[in-house]
């Protein structure tokens, strides 16, 4: 794989390297225009006008999506946003899907509840709602919303199906409320990276294969950039493959992605009985992009992306040859056995994972074999019912479980930590999407580690083939690797979604009671900034990047996403313990006491990260340390946009700062914040006092910056979140 950096042009389908000196900013501007994303963006645009709150700026784009998508650890939350800031009925289409709360376990009514909420809601507001183990999220927008040509926005990252002609964008709970309420999506020009694709995969290699090596190349390079597809590489690939790379496109921290499509695209749509949805596109002779990837197919092999990061990836024919150098440093020397590596687990799940060929590539393998008695299991999760349907009839999933798999619900926990948690010390291979630290759903707190690393289906089948040793697909004989041809092409059966599925779009009953059980519950007030700010440090984390996950944790908070207050004791529980605590005494201190006006001063806790909000667009990394009293967090830069969109959107300002020597404890006073934020100013000074904030000599001036705020934002940011700014809105068109 090789990134290229300067601006490409594509000439009669071909990629032509410009050099810098060659073309201008206003030419590579001009020949994105040609591009797919920026032909389809444009076409999302909504003029700017007195029924928008978006204000004209020629250098950012302002969208309307045509759909929307959430899941069951986000749209309670979202749909109570919304409420809050006024809102009457869905003024867009939007499903709500039931894939990672859907563990009702012995204990609570909790995740039920909301359940019962989300339809209650879809039929008060119009919407549709699809019930628990039916489908994940992803695979359900595939299935019914994707088109050619369209925009879809999801509150969960890897909201990506650029494979099917759509643009998929993973954001927070309060971008997809900005779309409930008839407002944009505002985000500067995005630069657009040309994917190159060339050359066809060699027998064993698969989706997930290319995706981990795409991560370990790019990733951080071309963050909230839009990856555009082409080149002669797509034809051979089929459309799973090609979705199963698409979705990982979310590792590598662009903003979005879009594939340039076939005829192979157009059977998907007339499977899924909707041939109408299917547009060919392309990009136009002499579009412009701000760099390439030349992805060059046949140079790929079985990858492995050891813990704790996707793009932490090395071939398995490399981690074979010398484990020692890859597995000690990070703990699992100890399953190096005669040589051999040794792996408790196997999962193949999700959006990524519990598709239909890599089902069906997996039972080839595995037919009329079996995965051992010992330690190893393998456990199966198809993506949705129609693709289980399928595998059930064709024979894969008898195929499966007759050599020892496991077969459970539609269902994304194994991506987060809600199903299969493995022993202590385990090791887990899993065809999923992410292998953060804990994410898996162990509690270093409790004194549990647990290892997960990711690859692909076919490769997983080869390990379990082998009771459990580590080996990649192209280890396996070809007879093995062409079984798959014996079953059946997929074929989608609507039924299940036609008898199950609520369709409520543009049928709103007002009058529909939400029927809301003891755990769910209303945001708690929140103040607009006042004309000073004095933060006190509640946690400084120094890891080169902190992702969400050590934000907020994912698996066991899941049940109390619809809880503010309670979901906020979780915060950076796997990362600073002690950090709740700390929060919550910022909110009692005496602001007169320490010589502050509390007239004019807003008190509040903050966090310091070199680079954190990588991972899960889960707007809860932010929400919960505003309901703990936090206004602000300080970083060297931040990971994604949607975390940093996320902050604005709670009310605490993304402040970023060159350098920083803070300690916990900390305070910095920042005189004169709402009055920078007002003129539009990017850059403030601020005091740094040492504990004792009173001695002039432990006072440091340090330079904050708020770099790329629009109009709105800001005005979030002065109102104190997302609520207060279309409230305020809603009492001044009353008045």
């Amino acid at each position: 794989m090789n990134y290229i950096e300067s601006p490409v042009c594509l000439k009669d389908h071909k990629p032509v390297v410009l050099s810098d000196a060659s073309v201008s900013a206003q030419e590579v501007l001009e020949g994105k225009e040609k591009t797919m994303a920026y032909r389809i963006l444009r076409s999302h645009e909504m003029k700017q006008d007195a029924s928008h709150a978006a204000e004209a700026d020629p250098d950012r784009m302002h969208i309307r999506f045509d759909a929307l998508i959430s899941h069951d650890i986000t749209y309670v939350g979202i749909i109570q946003t919304a409420r809050a800031s006024g809102m009457k009925a869905f003024k867009i289409p939007y499903v709500l899907t039931n894939c990672h709360n859907s563990l009702c376990a012995v204990g609570g009514t909790i995740n039920e509840d909301d359940h019962v909420f989300g339809l209650s809601a879809a039929q008060k507001y119009g919407g549709e709602y699809v019930p628990a183990s039916q489908a994940v999220i992803h695979q359900y927008a595939r299935e019914v919303l994707a088109g050619c040509g369209k925009m879809i926005l999801g509150s969960d990252s890897h909201t990506r199906y650029g494979a099917y002609g759509t643009m998929g964008i993973g954001e927070g709970g309060p971008e997809l409320v900005k779309q409930l309420l008839d407002q944009t999506y505002d985000i500067p020009l995005p630069q657009v990276t040309l994917v190159y694709v060339t050359g066809s995969l060699k027998k064993g290699v698969g989706p997930h294969d290319v995706a981990l090596t795409l991560c370990r190349d790019v990733f951080g390079t071309v963050k909230n950039h839009i990856l555009e597809f082409a080149g002669p590489g797509i034809a051979g690939l089929s459309t799973d493959e090609r979705i199963g790379i698409d979705v990982m496109t979310t590792e590598t921290s662009c903003l979005s992605s879009i594939w340039e499509t076939d005829e192979k695209v157009r059977e998907f749509y007339r499977i899924h009985g909707r041939e109408e949805a299917y547009e060919q596109l392309g990009a136009m002779d002499g579009a412009v992009y701000d760099h390439m990837i030349e992805l060059k197919l046949d140079e790929i092999e079985p990858m492995i992306a050891l813990p704790f990061h996707p793009s932490n990836a090395v071939p398995i024919r490399e981690l074979k040859q010398d484990p020692h150098r890859y597995l000690d440093p990070i703990g699992l020397g100890g399953k190096i056995v005669d040589g051999k590596i040794l792996v408790d687990q196997g999962v193949i799940a999700g959006c990524a994972g519990g598709l239909y060929e890599n089902l069906k590539d997996a039972a080839g393998i595995l037919k009329n074999a079996d995965i051992g008695c010992g330690n190893f299991t393998l456990t199966v999760y198809p993506a949705s019912t129609p693709i289980q349907f399928a595998a059930m009839n064709s024979g894969i999933l008898s195929d499966l479980v007759t050599s020892g798999a496991v077969l459970k619900p539609c269902f994304c926990g194994p991506c987060f930590g809600a199903g299969d948690v493995p022993q202590n010390e385990g090791f887990s291979i899993r065809h999923t999407t992410r292998n953060f630290p804990n994410r898996e759903g162990s509690k270093p707190g409790e004194g549990q580690k647990a290892y997960v690393a990711l690859m692909d289906a076919r490769s997983i089948a080869a390990t379990a083939l082998n009771h459990g040793v580590l080996t990649g697909a192209d280890e396996e004989t070809e007879e093995r690797l062409d079984a798959k041809a014996a079953y059946a092409p997929y074929q989608f059966n609507p039924a299940i979604y036609e008898k199950r599925v609520y369709h409520g779009i543009g049928k709103p009953m007002q009058d529909t009671q939400l029927i809301m059980g003891p755990n769910i519950t209303d945001w708690p007030k929140i103040e607009p900034l006042k004309e000073d700010m004095l933060l006190k440090l509640s946690s400084v984390i120094r890891d080169p990047v902190t992702t969400t996950d050590e934000l907020i944790p994912s698996g066991e908070t899941s049940s109390y996403r619809s809880n503010p207050l309670r979901l906020a004791e979780f915060t950076l529980s796997r990362r600073d313990p002690a950090y709740v605590g700390r929060a919550k005494a910022v909110q009692s201190l005496d602001i007169a006491a320490l010589g502050y006006d509390p007239e004019k001063t807003s008190l509040g806790s903050a966090v310091f990260a070199n680079k954190p909000g990588d991972g899960s667009a889960r707007e809860q990394a932010a929400s919960c340390q505003r309901v703990l009293g936090g206004a602000a967090n300080l970083a060297l830069e931040y990971a994604t946009k949607r975390y940093r969109s996320n902050l604005i959107n709670w009310g605490m300002v993304p402040f970023t700062v060159d350098a920083f020597d803070g300690e916990v404890d900390d305070l910095i006073y920042i005189p004169g914040i709402r009055k920078a934020l007002l003129q539009g100013e990017e850059a403030i000074t601020g005091y740094q006092y040492r504990q004792d904030h009173q001695a002039e000599s432990a006072r440091k001036e340090i330079r904050l910056y708020m770099k790329g705020l629009s109009d709105s934002e800001r005005q979030i940011l002065l109102d104190g979140c997302l609520m207060n700014y279309y409230n305020r809105g809603l009492q001044e068109t009353k008045e």
